[in-house]
């Protein structure tokens, strides 16, 4: 079974869109997967946290 995932709208400017298609390729990924997996790294290097972790005890995991 496919995992559950929301979608939204992202809008983004043409040359931007084309770097990350051209680099989404190169990795061999969707753009939608590569987008994903950007997100992903940001969050981690930033906060040191693991999206894909379930949370902590005692610490309610934020509404979606």
């Amino acid at each position: 079974m496919a995992e559950d995932k929301k979608g939204f709208l992202l809008r983004l400017p043409p040359p931007l869109l084309e770097e990350l298609r051209r680099w989404a390729e190169q990795e061999m990924r969707s753009i939608n997967g590569q987008i994903e997996w950007l997100l992903r790294d940001a969050v981690v290097r930033r906060t040191g946290r693991d999206p894909t972790a379930p949370p902590a005890k005692g610490r309610p995991r934020a509404p979606d």
